[in-house]
């Protein structure tokens, strides 16, 4: 069955878009088939993904990207991932299973310039088309970002796990609070529209901290966030079997040298070719296993 996930917090800066691309690579080579849809308007994973050159021509072009499956419609959805999004330099796919839906600036026009049906919402029109090839996958992961404006709508309606991306500070604990607050809001808006065969609305699953300084000590800001969580599930505001993950991923600065590669970070040079070695690649591996064995 297919796993549809969302990550996002309230709070941004929290490195959502480097926390679920190189979660999504990292499960692709353990060979699950992975669909990265990019809600976000700043496009970062898609940019990241298909490098610039790539993707400003998609961005000229003003189609091929999610937004046109909006307006001005007529396109499947299908029709606009790009497969095995991973490329070396001669164009070559290098991690099958890695498929992207990208996205480009024009996306913001989803929020203010869309108009459509008011009798079928935009992330019911993205939910249906989604179903027709979401069996293709084992996981269908959306970067949504830090709002529930209609981009976002679109994941979260169509998942049914929530991972909230956090850095060890006060900010990402309100985060988490107005994201529970404003996805309690949004099933119940929502609700209507749902079909038994989508399963349960979307609630979170967990709370991953990522970017953790070298030195920094993370057991209080840990142990609120965890007094918050048990809150929410014993409101159940939060599914029950939600947790703070075990693996913490290290702010390193081979991450952001591969976004300038263009490339996953288990993808360059020897940062990961040994699992033995205490790195931020082995990190991402730990916590692709630790999502992997979550199942809601």
């Amino acid at each position: 069955m297919t796993r549809k996930i969302c990550f996002i917090n309230y709070k941004g800066g929290v490195g959502k878009t480097s926390l679920i691309v190189n979660t999504a690579s990292c499960l692709a080579k353990l060979g699950r088939r992975v669909l990265l849809c990019d809600f976000d308007t700043q496009s970062n994973t898609s940019i990241w993904l298909m490098r610039l050159e790539r993707w400003n021509r998609l961005n000229a072009e003003g189609k091929g990207a999610v937004y046109s499956f909006f307006e001005p419609g007529g396109v499947r959805l299908r029709d606009l991932i790009v497969k095995d999004v991973v490329e070396d330099k001669n164009g070559q796919p290098v991690l099958p299973g890695l498929d992207l839906l990208p996205t480009t600036f024009n996306l913001v026009d989803l929020e203010n310039e869309y108009t459509g049906d008011a009798r079928r919402p935009a992330y019911l029109v993205f939910q249906e088309q989604l179903a027709e090839l979401a069996l293709d996958y084992d996981y269908v992961m959306f970067d949504c970002p830090p709002n529930l404006l209609r981009a976002s709508q679109c994941g979260i309606f169509s998942a049914n796990e929530i991972y909230v991306p956090a850095n060890p500070d006060a900010l990402s604990l309100i985060g988490f609070t107005l994201l529970v607050e404003k996805l309690g809001k949004f099933n119940q808006i929502s609700a209507g529209f749902r079909k038994a065969s989508m399963g349960a609305a979307a609630q979170v699953q967990g709370i991953i901290f990522n970017s953790i300084k070298t030195g920094a000590d993370i057991e209080v800001p840990k142990m609120r966030m965890q007094l918050r969580l048990n809150q929410f599930k014993t409101a159940r505001r939060a599914a029950p079997q939600s947790k703070i993950f075990d693996t913490q991923i290290r702010d390193a600065m081979v991450v952001r040298r591969a976004v300038t590669l263009g490339l996953p970070v288990n993808l360059i040079g020897q940062e990961g070719t040994d699992p033995t070695h205490d790195n931020v690649v082995n990190d991402y591996r730990r916590l692709a296993l630790e999502l992997d064995r979550h199942a809601a």
